[in-house]
């Protein structure tokens, strides 16, 4: 049996360097590629699984489903194939930690850095669901975080297509029971979907620091998906985000984004996070009323102010006008003045 150890070369190419993760189907490997002369990341079987022709095949899967996805998001599969009882999946090699390694050495994260993650895992996703492809295993350890703060989605070993044949064994459950959606954990088929509630988890246990369904075994954290309501969030959390993060959780699976595309969009409609409310515009200053002109004042006696008068508005209501102001002021005199000279003016070409 070929032994998986440092300095083995693995097709006469690719020279194993460090392991830097290991899964349920093998381990990943940074490794040289002495023909192109650059470091990648192989994923290679473990030997001696059970049910190794449906783990090869698996394999074969993930290589034929990562040469369909050409995304900035998506870490892009490069190779695939056999030496000897070994079968590999050669990966670009992405530098930088998981985001559960992220997670646990860092805690909760601000709301402005989980948006980002989420319109970046999102748009993965979107190119996912558009070439008619489901994750079904997305989770902070297949969420690759570079330094430049660039996410990428990876393994995509137990994805398949939406209605192609799913590759399990007798009593195997497939995708990770704190990530899993209530449809899967009710039995029902996947969907794109079941990959936006398992990114709602993710970013729920971003902003909290704890998983939302954490029960004392698999199959109670199974039941919890399906049956009981997330701990709220922080009230930190900007309204339009946790709204969002909320609509990933539906139990519901018609009340959530329908799949990565749509989710980008949901995102990308909302306010920054961190963005200041802003205050209503000053209305416009309006310009200085002109200076009445001077009139001589007369003083003679004001007419007396009539009384109130009720007024019917537009909508039916009876609305009282407004009462002038009392007592007169000078000018009120002067105007009542200039109306009685012109009154007194008037009768006096009359009565010529």
């Amino acid at each position: 049996m070929q032994q998986i150890v440092p300095d083995f070369l693995l097709a006469d190419r690719y020279r194993l360097r460090e392991p830097i993760a290991a899964g349920g189907m093998g381990e990943v490997w940074l490794v040289d590629d002495e023909r192109l002369m650059r470091p990648v990341a192989v994923k290679i079987m473990r030997p001696g699984t059970i049910d190794e022709m449906v783990m090869a095949k698996r394999f074969r899967e993930e290589a034929l489903i990562g040469a369909r996805l050409t995304h900035p998001n998506i870490v892009a599969v490069h190779d695939f194939g056999e030496d000897g009882s070994l079968a590999y999946l050669v990966m670009e090699y992405v530098p930088g930690r998981t985001l559960a390694q992220v997670l646990r050495a860092e805690g909760p994260m601000d709301a402005d850095r989980v948006r980002s993650l989420m319109l970046q895992v999102g748009s993965a996703l979107g190119a996912t669901h558009r070439a008619g492809i489901i994750h079904r295993d997305v989770k902070p350890g297949n969420v690759l975080l570079m330094d430049d703060g660039t996410a990428k989605l990876t393994d995509f070993g137990i994805a398949r297509g939406a209605h192609a044949m799913s590759l399990t064994m007798t009593g195997e459950v497939l995708g990770t029971p704190h990530y899993l959606s209530p449809e899967q954990a009710l039995g029902r088929a996947a969907t794109p979907a079941s990959d936006i509630y398992a990114l709602g988890v993710i970013a729920h246990e971003l902003l909290t620091g704890a998983k939302p369904f954490d029960a004392e075994t698999p199959v109670a954290t199974v039941l919890a998906h399906a049956h009981a309501e997330p701990p709220p969030l922080p009230l930190s959390t900007p309204t339009e985000l946790a709204r969002v993060i909320r609509e990933c959780l539906a139990k519901d699976i018609r009340h959530r984004p329908v799949d990565g595309t749509d989710l980008v969009a949901r995102l990308e409609a909302m306010a920054t996070p961190s963005q200041p409310v802003r205050s209503p515009a000053t209305p416009p200053r309006l310009p200085a009323r002109p200076a009445a002109a001077s009139v001589p004042a007369v003083r003679t006696p004001a007419p007396p102010v009539p009384p109130p008068v009720a007024a019917l508005t537009d909508a039916g209501s009876v609305a009282e006008s407004a009462r002038p102001a009392w007592p007169p002021t000078g000018r009120a005199y002067a105007v009542s003045g200039l109306v009685l000279a012109l009154f007194l003016a008037l009768i006096g070409l009359i009565s010529r």
